[in-house]
């Protein structure tokens, strides 16, 4: 028997061609782009009642449940101690990996952040409380992507044997109640174009400067991380899971080094109208990035 898939009308934000400036500040419990975006009319499906049929290599994500031992997610303690290694269990689980090096965490909610903006010294954009990111991206580029998992492996696994593939990825879950006024979409890999995507070099600050120094000449910029943000593209394909609880995890890829498959996968949160009781969205992210060799 055929299962009913649920869509909705969302709107999606896509960089606008021409936008010359592409930059994204962060500093604590803030973050700002200086692109041009323009809202898109967008279909989503709801693939909860399918959710056993996506894969990593057909889709570049997958849903699957996890309980895990953190009760408090904004417990800064309570998930050093406890969630890299459920993490990197799972990835490995899901991926098939040999091994797994953890990135770091973020916490991301769509309520009131202003006691989470105090400025720091150093900030560094790990282990804190941000705003969901409200446009279509990746968070790493293709052309850095193999450098940067060189890098990674030598540092975690500097006795390690050669790999011959990796997968970097992000692990969401979401823990505060269903529905969730701002979940996170995701775009069917083999629906982006190989070719797709324009650089958006990050910047870390511990305050935000102004308009002016935000687009002016920034030295050594070429050296930046950098993520990917996307044109929009009426054959880009839009999936979420409504109704995700605790207990279940979405991950999916930023760039998997095996192009045959679901290589990279755009995701953005977007604003959920089709449920009128929808919550103040609470997450987690875990980006990390597993090796096979």
């Amino acid at each position: 028997m055929n299962k009913v898939i649920r869509t909705i009308e969302a709107r999606i934000n896509y960089l606008l061609p021409g936008s010359c400036v592409n930059r994204r500040f962060v500093a604590p419990g803030v973050e700002v782009n200086t692109g041009s975006y323009e809202a898109y009319k967008v279909k989503v499906y709801d693939g909860r009642t399918i959710k056993d049929q996506f894969s990593l290599d057909m889709h570049g994500f997958v849903l699957a449940e996890h309980h895990s031992r953190v009760a408090d997610y904004f417990d800064k303690q309570q998930v050093d101690d406890f969630y890299p290694d459920e993490v990197i269990g799972i990835v490995k689980q899901l991926t098939g990996a040999d091994c797994v090096a953890p990135l770091g965490w973020m916490v991301r909610t769509s309520g009131d952040l202003s006691k989470f903006q105090q400025q720091t010294v150093g900030y560094t954009h790990k282990g804190g409380v941000q705003p969901p990111a409200g446009e279509a991206h990746v968070d790493m580029t293709p052309a850095r992507a193999e450098a940067m998992a060189a890098d990674i492996y030598n540092r975690f696994f500097p006795d390690g044997k050669p790999y011959h593939r990796f997968i970097a990825s992000s692990l969401w879950r979401t823990f505060s109640p269903a529905p969730q006024d701002w979940p996170v979409a995701v775009c069917e890999g083999n629906s982006v174009g190989q070719n797709e995507g324009t650089p958006n070099t990050m910047f870390i600050v511990d305050k935000l400067p102004d308009r002016e120094a935000m687009l002016g000449e920034i030295p050594d910029e070429d050296q930046a991380m950098s993520a990917d943000v996307f044109h929009y593209s009426p054959g880009h394909c839009w999936w979420y899971f409504s109704n995700m609880n605790r207990d279940e995890v979405l991950m999916f890829k930023f760039y998997d080094s095996d192009k045959t498959r679901a290589w990279r996968v755009p995701h953005t949160a977007f604003h959920d109208t089709s449920f009128a009781n929808a919550v103040t969205r609470e997450s987690i992210e875990f980006r990390t990035v597993a090796y096979f060799l």
